[in-house]
């Protein structure tokens, strides 16, 4: 290969002064001849804990014979991952959003240290798929994401199972809507092997918005973890980052504000996650493109929702792949001139271009025609009002609740809020207000699926609503606001509300509001004052100091 395809890697790895940097590589393994081609840093998100990113290590062997194929030299290297689905409803579930943090940073320094010359990532669930499309912007160099895919359905009782039937199933078990052996039953069959939640949740939604962006291939992040055609799509991005080398393909080339306006469109089309607001909002800091979270209503608003997927609609991933896949989704929405047909991807094709071959299955119900959404907007809206100064996300893929007023019941901390879901405090109309739990608050901004699930399972879903300065998990139905800001820690006005208020929702207005007024709610907030931080030393406290608001992404500065 020419000299310029080696524009890192040559200051580690070439001339007499870097022998002890040669023999540190050849006591791993590698050859005269690995070092003379380009370096490729393989980022793999590989944990045994959990299904998400438990089949990595087979999909990064593949990515590696991929790169040795173009003539380049992998080196594979791990970062952390936590699942939120494991770590839900507990303090440690506070490491999750951190975790997103922690993984650009590493792969961000591995990266630099290294002196790469293209980088591809293998990431599996809720943090690793966006934190390793932050990692790709703030370095950009060559480089591309794949998404591990989606695990296969639960079966039990001709019914397909997903996790979220299990959080689900907590709160019926408490109220004794289903008995011990059903619970069981549920929990042993939901989660068959390798890979991630299988709803729109969000380690779909951002594997969704990958593709979207262009940072992944079109059609390979949609494929199931488990099936033989995940390896193939792992062997080819390996050999198509070594082309992208050769073309100086980089990410700033690939996340716009075009790209990034057609994964808004991807995430409202398919009725997915809230954390996409939150994510999204990061990824465009470290691309330096312009994004607010007002962005996201106006886009969600001229978007029909047609994907009828889980958690608000009857399909799951491996359903939407064998229909047509995530490139089904994009020939609609670019056919309706909805999205930035224009706009790069990896492959050097543009996404009108990479839609062309799109194969949709005859019959397939999962994802409709334009003229026949689900809903003629998209799934998220942003509320402002005296609650929310700086904006919440609601999804409202689900449910049709336009207008919400009751009284509020106040929680400090998730685990409470759950106490009372359990024990049935939790009556008819009320708003749960958990806060606390916001970015600094918490500190790490924890999902509450835990309590979402419960009130449904407990058959509270249709009659309650909650809002919350913290997250929601993807598979988070029903009327929930989150990201709630400025959050309670920061004296925001969520920081103010008080048992027995009355909190109303009004979709349509774009309004969360407590009914006081303006003059009590200076009074309440003077009074106020910030409890002492939960963390005192080490990452949560670090964290803590230096987090920004959910507004802007919950980034660190």
């Amino acid at each position: 290969m020419a000299e310029n395809l080696k524009p890192r890697s040559a200051v580690i790895t070439d001339g007499p002064d870097r022998a002890p940097t040669r023999a540190m590589l050849k006591a791993a393994g590698f050859t005269d001849e690995d070092l003379a081609r380009p370096i490729i840093g393989v980022a793999n998100t590989w944990i045994e804990i959990g299904p998400c990113n438990l089949h990595l290590r087979r999909l990064a062997a593949k990515m590696k014979e991929g790169i040795r194929a173009a003539g380049a030299t992998p080196m594979e290297f791990n970062t952390v991952s936590i699942s939120d689905g494991i770590s839900m409803g507990v303090e440690g579930m506070k490491c999750s959003l951190i975790s997103r943090e922690v993984i650009a940073d590493s792969i961000e320094l591995v990266a630099r240290g290294n002196h790469f010359d293209g980088l591809i990532c293998l990431s599996g669930c809720d943090k690793t798929n966006p934190g390793v499309v932050m990692a790709l912007a703030r370095l950009d160099i060559p480089g591309l994401a794949l998404y591990g895919g989606s695990i296969a359905p639960g079966h039990l009782d001709d019914k397909n199972l997903t996790i979220q039937d299990v959080f689900e199933a907590v709160g019926a078990y408490a109220s004794g809507r289903i008995n011990e052996q059903q619970f069981r039953a549920i929990e042993n069959t939901a989660c068959p092997g390798a890979g991630a939640c299988g709803g729109q949740f969000t380690a779909n939604t951002m594997a969704t918005v990958m593709e979207f962006l262009g940072i992944s291939p079109l059609g390979s992040n949609g494929i199931p973890a488990t099936v033989g055609e995940k390896d193939v799509a792992a062997f080819n991005a390996g050999k198509l980052v070594v082309e992208m080398l050769r073309r100086d393909l980089r990410p700033s080339q690939i996340i716009t504000r075009r790209s990034i306006e057609n994964a808004i469109a991807s995430v409202a089309a398919t009725g997915g996650s809230t954390n996409a607001v939150l994510h999204l909002l990061a990824i465009a800091r470290e691309a330096g493109v312009e994004l607010t979270i007002d962005d996201f209503d106006r886009i969600s608003e001229q978007t029909p929702l047609i994907a009828d997927l889980k958690p608000g609609g009857r399909f799951v991933a491996n359903d939407l792949y064998k229909a047509g896949g995530i490139q089904l989704v994009a020939k609609r929405l670019v056919d309706a001139g909805l999205i930035h047909g224009d706009a790069m991807t990896v492959t050097g094709k543009t996404i009108r271009e990479a839609v062309e071959t799109t194969k949709e299955t005859a019959g397939q119900e999962v994802v409709r025609q334009m003229a026949n959404p689900l809903k003629s907007t998209g799934g998220l809206v942003i509320l402002k009002g005296n609650l929310a100064p700086e904006g919440c996300v609601v999804k409202v893929a689900g449910h049709e609740r336009m207008i919400h007023r009751g009284p509020a019941r106040v929680f400090d901390r998730e685990e409470d809020a759950f106490q009372a879901v359990q024990t049935g405090k939790i009556k008819i109309n009320d708003v749960v207000v958990i806060r606390y739990e916001g970015p600094k608050g918490g500190p790490g901004m924890r999902e509450m699926l835990g309590v979402t699930a419960a009130l449904v399972g407990a058959g509270l879903g249709d009659s309650v609503a909650l809002l919350t300065d913290g997250r929601f998990s993807g598979a988070t139905h029903g009327l929930m606001a989150g990201h709630v800001a400025p959050e309670a820690a920061h004296g925001g006005p969520i920081a103010a509300v008080r048992d027995g208020d009355t909190v109303i929702f009004d979709i349509k207005a774009r309004r969360l509001d407590v009914d006081i007024s303006a003059e009590e709610m200076s009074a309440r907030l003077r009074n106020w004052s910030a409890p002492p931080p939960r963390y005192k030393s080490g990452v949560m406290a670090k964290y803590a100091k230096l987090v920004s608001s959910a507004s802007e992404g919950a980034v660190t500065q």
